[in-house]
Parts: C-alpha cells; sequence; structure tokens
C-alpha cells in the first residue's frame, strides 16, 4: 500500500495531495483547493509570485483603452521584458548564488501572472534567497518567495502552448513561459561560460606551474644525487689510496725488520 501511495503521489490519481501544485508550484483554486499543498521545507527552486508586471496587460486593463489596441510594439515589450529579466538574473545570481535556470510565466490567471521561476543550484543558495528577498520590494511593491517544488519545467509547461496550439490562451492553468531575446541568452549564460573558461585556463596555469616546479624538483634533486655520487667517489678512492699507503708502510717496515734480523746473525 505504500509503494502504490508513493508511485501516484503528486498525480492525478493522488486524492489527497494537489498534482498543480505539485508540478506548477499554483493552484487555481489556492487555499480553498479541497487538496493539500504540501510546501517543500528544501528545494533548488523559489517562487517570487506575481513579481512581472507586463505593461501589456496593465495597458488592456486600464479603462481608457477601448480600442483594444495594444500601446506597445512587440519590439518595446520584448525589450522591456530583457531588461527586468536581466536585472532581477544578476541580481540573484550575484548575490545568493548561480542559477541553473529562471522563467517567467506569461500566464493571465491569477495564481500564475508574472510569476518567476529561479532554480538555484544549490538549495542552501535558494533558502539563504527566501529568507532574504522576503524583507525586499521591487518596483514600489513588495516581494513575496517561497520554496517551490518544481523540479522539472518540462512537465509542467503547456505543451500545446509551445506548439501554437493551446486554446485556453494565458488562462491556462499550466505555465506559459515567455521566451527572452537570443542576444540577452548569449550574454547571461556567456558571461558563466567566459567564467568556467577563465577558471580552467587559471587552472592549467596553475598545472603547469605546479609541473615546471615538479621538474625543477626533480632536476634539483638529480643534481644533488650527482652531487653526492660523486663524494662518495671521491671518499672511496681516498679511501683506497689511503689503503695502499698503509699497505706500503707495512711492506717498508716488515723489509726494514727483515735487514735488522740480517745484520743480527751476521
Amino acid at each position: 500500500m505504500a509503494e502504490y501511495l508513493a508511485s501516484i503521489f503528486g498525480t492525478e490519481k493522488d486524492k489527497v495531495n494537489c498534482s498543480f501544485f505539485f508540478k506548477i508550484g499554483a493552484c487555481r483554486h489556492g487555499n480553498r483547493c479541497s487538496r493539500i499543498h504540501n510546501k517543500p521545507t528544501f528545494s533548488q527552486t523559489i517562487l517570487l509570485q506575481n513579481l512581472y508586471q507586463n505593461p501589456r496587460n496593465a495597458a488592456h486593463s486600464l479603462e481608457g483603452n477601448s480600442t483594444g489596441k495594444p500601446t506597445m510594439t512587440e519590439e518595446e515589450d520584448q525589450k522591456h521584458f530583457d531588461d527586468f529579466f536581466e536585472d532581477v538574473f544578476v541580481e540573484l545570481e550575484d548575490k545568493y548564488g548561480e542559477i541553473e535556470e529562471m522563467n517567467i510565466c506569461d500566464n493571465l490567471g491569477d495564481h500564475l501572472v508574472g510569476n518567476v521561476y529561479v532554480k538555484f543550484r544549490r538549495e542552501e543558495d535558494a533558502d539563504k534567497a527566501v529568507r532574504d528577498l522576503n524583507n525586499r520590494w521591487f518596483a514600489g511593491r513588495p516581494i513575496y518567495a517561497e520554496l517551490s517544488p518544481v523540479t522539472d519545467f518540462r512537465e509542467a509547461c503547456c505543451r500545446q502552448y509551445e506548439m501554437g496550439e493551446c486554446t485556453r490562451s494565458g488562462f491556462c492553468n499550466f505555465m506559459h513561459l515567455k521566451p527572452i531575446s537570443r542576444d540577452l541568452r548569449r550574454q547571461l549564460f556567456g558571461r558563466r561560460r567566459g567564467t568556467a573558461r577563465s577558471y580552467r585556463s587559471r587552472s592549467r596555469s596553475r598545472s603547469r606551474e605546479r609541473e615546471r616546479g615538479r621538474d625543477r624538483d626533480r632536476r634539483s634533486r638529480s643534481r644533488d644525487h650527482g652531487s653526492r655520487s660523486r663524494d662518495r667517489r671521491s671518499r672511496s678512492r681516498e679511501k683506497r689510496s689511503s689503503s695502499r699507503t698503509r699497505r706500503s708502510r707495512s711492506r717498508e717496515r716488515r723489509s726494514r725488520s727483515r735487514d735488522r734480523r740480517e745484520r743480527k746473525h751476521r
């Protein structure tokens, strides 16, 4: 039974836990949901609720805009979004730690509109960010941050939206992620690759320095060994020379002794 409950946890078959909250970290029923919203105590991902304010959506909600025509062009809208994305990404990564992934919802439903999901590389960085960000403001509005159960954004995204076939438009209950421009993606994530290349270059430089140092040590040890070998050979020659001298003196003493004995006999 326990294995079965574990296998259906967070799925549509689970009648106790909310599958939508498990997948996307938000539920359209909110606190009125009949199922349990299990908020994680640790996670790599944080949710900044309704942080992004899309100016096109705000313009459409104004009473004076009865024509239905957008007040911003697509280029202006993309630039505004890129500026917001870059500000948030750089601020969070520089202050709290490396970011693996950051996504912003383009949905219109209250539970998803403007939601910013940030997946850090380390859970400790995410926890620190949540504790700090709940005491901060952005664009004149307080930030509401919490740990999110979302780990795989592919499961949280609307596949029909990605193929341009979603019929629910911005009121879909799955994520409609707003993409950033290619230039900004290259800039933000290329910076990380540049840092990695710089780190690898420094590592290779340190490795070469260590190799050169080891080569110098080996040559020094080799010279020391050669010097000690020469010293040993020199001492050996000196010993052999002193030994020959002692043998020569011994022969001389024996010769003189024989001479003295012969003179006595005469």
